[in-house]
């Protein structure tokens, strides 16, 4: 069992958690969540802090391949409400899955604490200066093409890897010449954003590697066709899947997993945790 404890630095304090990687529990304030036993209010908020969450992951928008788009003062009337309720019981850390800056200021002022942004900071030229501003940690992820319609058609890559790579390293250090400390930054190579299978299969192997190791990362995997298409089981029924692809993502080098299911991942990170 190894003694280090990872740790995670907010605006206004520094969280830790001693498993083998911090668990992210998924929120969808949304109808249309390719899973749906993500979706839900409180109460699916406070059963997962109960189970045993490191942070709370909110999204107002789905931004799995084919979501529509949703506008901001509707996306506010779904996440704030649900994360002043949150505060009113629990100080966990509250991501919110937007990129918009109009979503993330309301989010901000209700209690949220850091920004996971499928875009990378491309789509709101407003984000980067406001999470510079209030000191919040950022999640860039890696998506090819438009959610509507990325995973329709060929996806090709010559070395997924490096590709990925070279993107993340390019968003962060759009991020870090905004006033973003390199500390903040997280990284997310985006499994099932305009990737097949094998590309898949290639980042949850080489997390590790991603940017040359030089940045902390997020990997979410949780009841993806990715899983599906090894397993040949439904969205329901790839739970088993997901904690093997998850610990597998850890030992490669993930810092985080965004999950649906916390308590099962807790308890893998726990056992990870305590065996490697």
């Amino acid at each position: 069992m190894t003694d280090d404890v990872k740790k995670l630095c907010l605006s206004d304090r520094s969280v830790s958690t001693e498993n083998a990687a911090f668990v992210m529990g998924i929120v969808n304030a949304t109808s249309d969540s390719f899973w749906e036993g993500s979706r839900g209010g409180i109460d699916r908020a406070l059963s997962l802090i109960d189970e045993g969450a490191d942070i709370l992951d909110i999204g107002g928008e789905s931004t799995r391949p084919g979501s529509e788009y949703v506008d901001a003062d509707e996306e506010i009337k779904r996440i704030v409400p649900l994360i002043e309720h949150i505060r009113r019981f629990s100080d966990i850390p509250i991501s919110v899955d937007t990129r918009k800056s109009e979503v993330m200021k309301a989010a901000f002022s209700a209690g949220a604490d850091m920004l996971n942004d499928v875009s990378a900071l491309e789509d709101d030229e407003e984000l980067a200066g406001f999470v510079a501003s209030v000191k919040i940690p950022l999640i860039l992820m890696h998506k090819k093409g438009d959610p509507a319609i990325m995973q329709k058609g060929s996806i090709h890559y010559d070395d997924v890897t490096a590709e990925v790579s070279a993107y993340l390293t390019s968003r962060a250090e759009y991020a870090i010449q905004a006033g973003i400390s390199s500390k903040k930054i997280i990284i997310d190579p985006g499994i099932g954003f305009g990737k097949d299978l094998e590309a898949n299969i290639a980042l949850i192997k080489n997390c590790g590697k991603l940017c040359d190791g030089r940045y902390p990362v997020l990997m979410a995997l949780s009841r993806k066709s990715c899983i599906g298409q090894i397993t040949g089981r439904s969205v329901e029924d790839r739970l088993f899947g997901t904690i093997a692809a998850d610990v597998i993502a850890v030992l490669a080098g993930a810092f985080m997993i965004r999950v649906h299911d916390v308590a099962a991942a807790v308890d893998s990170m726990k056992i990870l945790k305590t065996l490697e």
